[in-house]
């Protein structure tokens, strides 16, 4: 194969949709276990996906804690211990430029890097959400812009203590007494807007160079940090259209801001809802929908669009009177793919509620293994992805359906790999090995 499809397992507490938590077979206690992910990493490595993912924020998720499990082990440190329980597939785990301070994340990264001899990637995220704020001092949230800026400026500051080592700075010399040659290791003394950073990192490069650089803004600055910057992006798209819109778009963004527009790969979220018979899979579909108590989301809801739970009408359309995009400070691109699908789609509340219980936003798709496989391979062939964030509605079952009877399928029809061809992650997404990013020609002390 010239270009494999890149599979990542998008892996959150016991599964995406919202009642996972409620089905019969799931562990309720599991979401806490590490050794729950450790299987979970297992699992998406027989199969041979490229990655694991886990999103992330400092603070509690949605506005209730009635809903699902709030409760978030640090990605960075899960994924350490799922590094040692396996031997290839990629780790990614989000963190936030908004309250985040550059060198502590650039020595975390590289860190988990080192220890999964170079398996890692960052997902950069800009956090708005003022429960987050609020955990830092924070008595408002930075505006959409701000974050932005200081997020450019952040990556900035982490890809220049990362390119601060070069591959062969380490001479262990026992004969000279020479371990670290300093000429080769470069100060970063950065001054900017929003940081002070002197450096150099104390971990140097791995396998890969660095931690492989993924996005998940579809905003204008969003995509703009993207095309500067990221070496995957995921994204939700809900229609091909949609998708194939969004893909010739960055990779053209990407190619205007002076890079290889194959070295950004575009991974649409898919919740996938498998049964042996399409009847099973909408049953399943079905068992999961009834288990959601829609008050819940409900709330979401009103807070987002700004319309008091009791003047929504759940089975009437999206209020006229909601609350604008452009008085958004946080995710503004998910608020408005959310209102979109209300309105294109002409859902009821209680319909849009639903399909946003099975992966807040991203697209669903319930049917069998090889009606799975139509659809990833059309988004693929028709240029609409690079791959897919597989998202697993249930977890362990829904990754391991995915594993044991999707992938077996793509591999028949060529558009997947039967095996592994290299240890890192950026041989997993087809990306090249980063060169040191000499800053300075001030060497260390």
């Amino acid at each position: 194969m010239s270009k494999h499809l890149i599979l990542n397992a998008f892996l959150m507490s016991t599964g995406h949709h919202e009642a996972s938590w409620r089905m019969p077979e799931t562990d309720v206690t599991s979401y806490r276990d590490v050794t729950h992910y450790q299987r979970l990493a297992q699992v998406a490595e027989r199969g041979k996906m490229d990655s694991v993912f886990f999103a992330d924020s400092p603070s509690i998720f949605g506005v209730n804690l009635e809903r699902r499990p709030a409760e978030a082990i640090e990605p960075a440190l899960l994924l350490t211990a799922m590094a040692v329980a396996t031997e290839r597939i990629g780790l990614v785990a989000t963190s936030s430029t908004t309250y985040e301070e550059p060198y502590n994340l650039a020595r975390t990264f590289a860190s988990l890097d080192a220890i999964s001899h170079g398996r890692a990637g960052w997902n950069v995220v800009t956090t708005a959400d003022l429960k987050a704020g609020a955990n830092f001092g924070m008595t408002e949230a930075p505006s959409h812009a701000e974050r932005y800026r200081r997020a450019e400026e952040f990556l900035e500051v982490v890809l220049g203590l990362w390119g601060g080592w070069r591959d062969d700075s380490t001479v262990a010399d026992k004969q000279s007494g020479v371990f670290h040659d300093s000429a080769r290791v470069d100060v970063l003394d950065h001054v900017g807007e929003h940081f002070r950073v002197r450096g150099p990192l104390n971990v140097g490069r791995s396998e890969q160079g660095h931690p492989v650089i993924v996005q998940a803004g579809s905003s204008v600055p969003g995509m703009a940090l993207a095309a500067a910057y990221a070496e995957a992006v995921f994204t939700a798209q809900p229609s091909i259209d949609d998708g194939r819109a969004f893909y010739d778009e960055l990779k053209a963004a990407t190619r205007k801001a002076g890079r290889n527009p194959d070295h950004i790969k575009i991974l649409p979220g898919l919740v996938p809802i498998i049964g042996s018979t399409e009847a099973e899979a909408k049953a399943i579909e079905q068992q999961l929908d009834d288990l959601v108590v829609l008050d819940h989301p409900l709330d979401q809801l009103s807070a987002d669009i700004g319309i008091p739970v009791d003047e929504i009408d759940l089975d009437a359309p999206l209020p006229d009177d909601i609350r604008p995009a452009s008085d958004i400070q946080g995710n503004r691109a998910r608020y408005e793919l959310v209102v979109k699908l209300a309105r294109s789609d002409d859902l009821t509340v209680r319909q849009l509620l639903l399909k946003l219980g099975s992966g807040r936003g991203h697209r669903s798709f319930t049917g069998t293994p090889e009606q799975v496989a139509d659809d990833i391979e059309l988004w693929f062939t028709s240029g609409a992805a690079d791959g897919f964030n597989i998202m697993p509605a249930v977890l362990p079952s829904g990754l391991e359906a995915f594993v044991d009877h999707v992938v077996p399928i793509l591999r028949q029809r060529g558009l997947f790999r039967d095996d592994y061809t290299g240890t890192t992650l950026r041989e997993h997404y087809g990306l090249p090995v980063p060169q040191p990013r000499v800053t300075r020609l001030e060497a260390s002390a």
